[in-house]
């Protein structure tokens, strides 16, 4: 009599900021390269996709609820994990301009909500096999502009955690990941910031991520480990070693 072999477990995913944007496309491709993936984010994903999803809330902007909330996640194990929540802010303004609540806002989920994130989820992931942490990266870290002086420094401080985790990790640790547009991304994050009768048309869309979400849990991230990804509107990637991401500054007026 043959005894039949249990099942393997599904692989675990986490990714938060995941209900829209790059991080709801990233989520739906893990889903459906067969991750059992739950999103952590301030609304439920609705929609074409949302039934690949679990989901549970999480604010970022209460640093208590949000500690609890990673560490239930993190609970568990975990194969791989995305950090997508962002606080653009209201608008583009000089410095002088920009209210004291709005910068802490940016602090809170740009760079402390990474933290907090990379603080539950790392211990678990170095126990899984080639685990991975994508973080979500922008090219305002490399093109520092006026009009956004909080997003780009709580960008490029994420990015430099997430690089020396990288190099702390080193070869035989988790893969550590970033990935960032190649242009502007129509979200309702960036919706929300634009006149209602704005022309999308030049804007890339999430979805152009969800190729090199895909391979990444896939093919493996090896190759990867350390770098920062350009991905274009075409689905494609490149090192940001390669050549820098153009900038999306524009002057704003005192």
């Amino acid at each position: 009599m043959t005894v039949p072999h249990p099942s393997p477990a599904p692989r675990r995913a986490l990714v938060v900021g995941g209900s829209t944007g790059i991080g709801r496309a990233v989520a739906e491709a893990w889903a459906r390269a067969g991750l059992d993936v739950l999103v952590l984010s301030r609304s439920r994903p609705t929609g074409d996709g949302a039934d690949l999803l679990h989901w549970s809330p999480l604010d970022l902007s209460d640093a208590d609820a949000a500690r609890a909330a990673l560490d239930g996640a993190g609970a568990g194990p975990l194969d791989a994990v995305c950090y997508s929540a962002v606080s653009y802010g209201t608008r583009r303004a000089l410095f002088g301009d920009v209210e004291e609540g709005e910068w802490r806002r940016q602090v809170e989920v740009n760079l402390h909500g990474l933290w907090l994130t990379l603080s539950a989820t790392l211990p678990v992931l170095r126990r899984a096999r080639s685990g991975l942490f994508l973080g979500i990266s922008s090219e305002v870290v490399y093109n520092a502009g006026p009009g956004r002086s909080g997003y780009a420094a709580t960008k490029a401080a994420g990015s430099a955690l997430l690089d020396s985790i990288a190099q702390e990790e080193g070869a035989d640790g988790v893969r550590v990941v970033q990935a960032l547009p190649a242009g502007m991304v129509d979200t309702p994050g960036i919706r929300q910031r634009r006149p209602a009768d704005f022309d999308y048309g030049a804007y890339m869309r999430p979805r152009h991520f969800a190729a090199l979400a895909h391979e990444l849990v896939t093919a493996g991230a090896a190759d990867h480990h350390g770098d920062s990804l350009i991905v274009d509107e075409y689905g494609q990637w490149r090192s940001v070693r390669e050549a820098r991401p153009v900038s999306q500054s524009r002057e704003v007026p005192a």
